[in-house]
Order: structure tokens, then C-alpha cells, then sequence
């Protein structure tokens, strides 16, 4: 072998100590800068390869299997540090580990405020004597609308922000279609009750594109306001209080006649429209909040189910369960509900 084969395989051997004498003395953030030094594309192993390109025929065999031998004895010694070091560290960090420390507490679920509340509404009229009903959130034009005195031209409709899934075909706006469903399959007396989503297309601090309502009626024979004024009077007494005070407004709904509206003292407030010597920000200084909207159920919304309106009376209402929950929990922004912090759910827990 020529003087020059026998100088490269001299330097490719002597990269094995010198490599083993660094990692000896390397710690797991100098490995990757030693991995580099020796079999880097630039290292001093691909360097000294680079040499038998100067070598005579004879010399490159010789050479070349040196090479080989060197690069995989490096590359063993570089994964026997490599995993010395990781279990060093695994066995530091066990050493420090303490069996006595507790635990991470594994957060509790519980049931949303707006569950809770829909819950505590439907138990109130339960107990009151009315049915649960449930339905589709996908509805008919003739369901949603027309049934009950909504007939394609009417201007209420404007009123609603519909989202279509087809000409004909809507994601409901209110529960109240779930009247129209009970009324066809049953004959009075029948008292009702249907909690469930509601889509409308708003969208701001006070209104979500989706929101949780509960309808009610009741039909029987001479049904009156003072009927639904009584019934909603007690409802609304154990939602929020024996000392909360009602009153009803006149008002307009397309589905009963007449209709009103129905206010509660501010149950933040007390009704004073003063929280603190400041002005109450729920009531406007008013004293009062609106809460839901009712009245008797107009005829052709009768004559739409086969019920005979000279034979038959009812009355009708409707609510936001989100509004009611704001007003129970004094809650001010209705983006909490849907925001899933663990700080604001966990506290009704």
C-alpha cells in the first residue's frame, strides 16, 4: 500500500478514540454538535473520505472498507451516548419524583346553566299539569309559519330572520310549531310544554344565531287571560321568587289575539331601578324586565288543526331560556353561554 493509502487509513482510525474521548465528556446538549464534528456532511469523516478520490486502484479497497468500518463504529458509539444520557435523565427525574405529592384533580363536569334552567322551567309547568312535547329542528314553511297565522305575505315574518334550507324548508325560529304538531295528534284538553333550540339569523351581544325557547298552551273549553295570567303568575313566582311582581302589557303576535307581553320586577334591582346608588343597567331605572311573550290562541290557528274555535280556547306563550338564566344568575353577556370556560361553568357545578 502506497504511503498516502496508509496515512488516510492512519486518520479514518483515529477518529474512533478521539470520537469516544468527546462523548465521554459530552452532555445531551453537546451531542448534536458532536454528531455534526465527526458525521456531518462537512464532518471530518466525509473530509477524510473525500481522499480516496487521490488514491491508486490498489489503495481504494483498503481505504474504502476503513472507512465503512469507522463510520458505523462512530455511529454505534454515538447511540450507546445518546441512550446512556436518556436514561441518566430518566433516572434523575424519577429520583426527584415524590410519591407523597397529590395529584392533579381531574376537573368535575356538570350540567350547563342553560340546561339547568330549561330543567327548572319544565318542572314548574309539570308540576302545574302540563306534558313535555319535543320535535324536529328542521322544519316546513307550513309548520313554522303558515299554521299559525303566518301566511307567506305577512310582514311578521320579517321579523324573524329565517335561515332557509330550502324555499320550503327552515331551520325553526321559535318551538312554537311543536303547538301545531301536539294540536294535530290530540284532542283537548291538552297542556303542553316544548323546550328546545331555536336558529334566527342574529348575531350580537345580546343575540346568538342559535338559542334555547320553551313554548306552552293549554286548550279547553272557556280557557281566558285570567287563566294564563294565573298560570304564568305562579311560573314565574317560583322561577324567580314569591315576592316578584307582574304585569302584562298589550302587544301583537301573529298566533294569538290579543297577545301582551309580560314584564317582572327586576329581580337585580329589587324593581328600585337603583343597584348601589347607581342606575340598574338590566332595568334601565325602570324596575321592570320583559321575560316572555303570551295570549289566547288566535281561531285560525285553530282552524289550521281541526279545532273548532266556537267549541275551544287557549292560550299560548313563548321564552328565551338564556334571558331567564341571565336575569336568574345575573349574568350580563350572553357570550358566556357558549363559550365553555371551565372558571364560569364550574361555578354551577
Amino acid at each position: 500500500m502506497s504511503q498516502a493509502g496508509e496515512e488516510l487509513v492512519r486518520n479514518l482510525e483515529a477518529l474512533v478514540p478521539a470520537m469516544r474521548g468527546d462523548l465521554a465528556a459530552s452532555s445531551s446538549e453537546d451531542l448534536e454538535d458532536l454528531r455534526v464534528k465527526y458525521l456531518g456532511r462537512k464532518g471530518l469523516l466525509a473530509s477524510l473520505l473525500a481522499g480516496l478520490g487521490v488514491l491508486s486502484g490498489e489503495d481504494k479497497p483498503l481505504a474504502g472498507k476503513t472507512g465503512n468500518a469507522v463510520k458505523q463504529e462512530l455511529t454505534r458509539l454515538f447511540a450507546e451516548r445518546e441512550a446512556e444520557l436518556a436514561r441518566a435523565q430518566a433516572d434523575g427525574a424519577l429520583s426527584r419524583f415524590d410519591p407523597t405529592m397529590p395529584g392533579r384533580t381531574p376537573e368535575s363536569g356538570s350540567l350547563h346553566p342553560v340546561t339547568l334552567v330549561m330543567e327548572e322551567i319544565c318542572q314548574v309547568f309539570t308540576g302545574l299539569g302540563f306534558e313535555i312535547v319535543t320535535g324536529p329542528e328542521i322544519e316546513s314553511d307550513w309548520y313554522n309559519f303558515e299554521a299559525l297565522n303566518l301566511p307567506p305575505e305577512h310582514p311578521a315574518r320579517d321579523m324573524q330572520d329565517t335561515l332557509y334550507v330550502t324555499d320550503n324548508v327552515v331551520l325553526r325560529t321559535h318551538t312554537s310549531p311543536l303547538q301545531i304538531r301536539t294540536m294535530q295528534t290530540r284532542k283537548p284538553p291538552v297542556a303542553a310544554v316544548a323546550p328546545g333550540k331555536v336558529y334566527r339569523r342574529d348575531s350580537d351581544l345580546t343575540h346568538t344565531p342559535m338559542f334555547h325557547q320553551i313554548e306552552g298552551f293549554l286548550v279547553d273549553h272557556e280557557v281566558s287571560m285570567a287563566d294564563l295570567r294565573g298560570t304564568l303568575t305562579s311560573f314565574l313566582q317560583q322561577i324567580f321568587g314569591k315576592d316578584t311582581r307582574v304585569r302584562f302589557r298589550p302587544s301583537f303576535f301573529p298566533f294569538t289575539e290579543p297577545s301582551a307581553e309580560v314584564d317582572i320586577s327586576c329581580c337585580i334591582c329589587g324593581g328600585k331601578g337603583q343597584l348601589d346608588g347607581q342606575p340598574c343597567r338590566v332595568c334601565k331605572q325602570t324596575g321592570w324586565v320583559e321575560i316572555l311573550g303570551c295570549g289566547m290562541i288566535d281561531p285560525e290557528v285553530f282552524k289550521a288543526v281541526d279545532y273548532d274555535p266556537e267549541i275551544y280556547t287557549g292560550f299560548a306563550f313563548g321564552l328565551g331560556v338564556e334571558r331567564v338564566a341571565m336575569l336568574k344568575y345575573g349574568i350580563g353577556d350572553l357570550r358566556m353561554f357558549f363559550e365553555n370556560d371551565t372558571r364560569f361553568l364550574s361555578q354551577f357545578a
